[in-house]
């Protein structure tokens, strides 16, 4: 018996091994994996008829390795049997994503729905629903979908499942993980630090970075060298709750002043729509909660302008993509190797200037070149969240309003990262969620207000950088850790 179960250990490992280096190279030939891996030929080629049995792997055709001898049979991950799952659960909306064990998004579903204050075992029935029908597509296709992560908004106990307090979905000590009913294992996972794990194997790849989700609630993922920090208990990255002002106004989570009050989704169109309506109130926060000189505090532009009214003479002396790009455009450079207005789409044709409305702390000159832009895209935007996209077209528009109301967000925005940055001191920060598509319109206020409160600290600041995932993001790392799961043990797929 013992004799038995250490053979089933090796075998473990060395499916791990070969699967890895498979993954690793691309595609890769037996000898060359019996060369990789220091095993010999004759196990590696067991071990492959394994993994293609399994449908981890699959043949792709003979290459010849060197001048001499018999071509060899090219291997590679196989995407056509083997699938991974990635939920989530927000306010507003439900997504689901099928991912293949080579990494490509299959199907991709969101259901736009209220979940605030809804019960949890009807938010759960809803997204079961959702995902049935995602997974009988997914059948149809040929796939077999081995596991899932559900991604939510709030800190997760990683070994109960319980969600000790979700306050914008109105959830306290919720056992999630035991009210989830799916013919295949899923765990439940905070959705900031699913969203990090996303941009790290599917967006940039950055292996040092701080990943911020802007949703209405807005929390922050942490990689260093490639692994996810979470903290003594699992619940690091709440910048949402960070106070960026004491005497702000009061935030669900019991607090007072909270970064969401300034810069979540519900509080950038409060304070968008507020300005649009020529009330005198600027976002969800009352007159005078932020410290004086913040951009919420002085004049919001000139009046509000319909969206159907001609922009006359202030839209038409509005800066071209090629000015609004700055400094960084100018000198050919981006940090994360996207060309600042690179591919500007034909409606977005009037990107905004780099430069703020409201004068900030003076930068160094070479600041523009710690922000990496792109044009905003709707597609980065779920339909729940369309209101986000209210505000885009205000700001294409050239409304002054909506764009004070951006710029209070990002100023409140580089307050709390500054806290962030002095504590865990990250390689870069990655605006992700609804800071995607606005980033043209707020990176360089957050690199702006971090060079002001940091630059006297640190030679350098940390580059901001915009997630290409945008919303997405935590389904996708909700995925990946399914994949890397079975990357990691593959035996454990073949015995199941």
């Amino acid at each position: 018996m013992t004799q038995a179960l250490r053979h089933d250990a090796m075998r473990a490992r060395n499916l791990a091994l070969v699967l890895g280096a498979v993954g690793a190279r691309g595609s890769v030939t037996r000898a060359a994996l019996a060369e990789m891996t220091g095993l010999t030929k004759t196990t590696v080629s067991k071990l492959v008829g394994d993994l293609i049995e399994g449908g981890l792997v699959v043949e792709t055709g003979a290459v010849r390795d060197g001048e001499r001898g018999r071509p060899g049979v090219e291997i590679r991950i196989s995407g056509q049997r083997v699938a991974a799952l990635g939920l989530e659960i927000n306010v507003d909306y439900l997504a689901v994503c099928v991912v293949d064990l080579a990494r490509t998004v299959r199907l991709r579903r969101t259901q736009a729905v209220d979940n605030r204050a809804a019960p949890p075992v009807d938010v759960i029935a809803r997204l079961g629903d959702l995902t049935s029908a995602v997974v009988d597509e997914a059948v149809e296709k040929g796939l077999r979908v081995v596991g899932g992560v559900l991604a939510v908004p709030g800190p997760v106990d990683m070994t109960s499942g319980v969600v000790h307090n979700a306050p914008n979905l109105g959830w306290r000590d919720v056992p999630l993980a035991s009210l989830l009913r799916f013919p295949f294992p899923v765990r439940v996972e905070n959705e900031a630090n699913l969203a990090a794990l996303g941009e790290l194997w599917f967006g940039s790849g950055l292996p040092d970075f701080l990943h911020v989700s802007g949703e209405i609630g807005i929390g922050a993922g942490l990689v260093v060298r490639g692994r996810l920090f979470r903290g003594a208990h699992g619940f690091a990255g709440e910048l949402g709750h960070v106070v960026v002002s004491p005497d702000g106004p009061p935030c669900r989570c019991g607090g007072r002043g909270c970064l969401e009050q300034y810069a979540g989704q519900d509080a950038l169109l409060t304070a968008a729509r507020a300005a649009a309506s020529d009330r005198p109130a600027l976002g969800a926060a009352p007159a005078g909660a932020l410290p004086a000189g913040a951009p919420g505090n002085v004049p919001a532009g000139p009046p509000h302008r319909d969206a159907d009214e001609p922009a006359g003479a202030a839209g038409a002396a509005r800066k071209g993509p090629d000015e609004a790009a700055g400094a960084a455009h100018a000198s050919g450079e981006a940090t994360s190797g996207v060309p600042l207005g690179d591919g500007m789409p034909p409606h977005l044709d009037h990107a905004p200037p780099a430069k703020a409305l409201t004068p900030a702390p003076a930068p160094a000159p070479a600041l523009a070149s710690a922000v990496t832009s792109v044009p905003p895209s709707p597609e980065m935007l779920l339909p729940a969240q369309q209101g986000v996209a209210w505000v885009l077209s205000r700001l294409r528009e050239g409304d002054e309003n909506a764009r004070a109301a951006c710029e209070r967000a990002a100023w409140a925005l580089g307050v709390a990262l500054s806290s962030a940055v002095n504590l865990v001191d990250p390689d870069a920060i990655v605006l992700g969620g609804i800071y995607a598509p606005l980033f043209p319109w707020i990176g360089h206020m957050v690199a702006d207000t971090l060079k002001a409160r940091l630059g006297q600290m640190r030679g350098a600041v940390p580059p901001v950088v915009v997630s290409r995932l945008g919303a997405e993001a935590a389904a996708l790392g909700a995925a990946g850790q399914v994949i890397e799961q079975v990357m990691a043990d593959p035996a454990a797929l073949l015995h199941g």
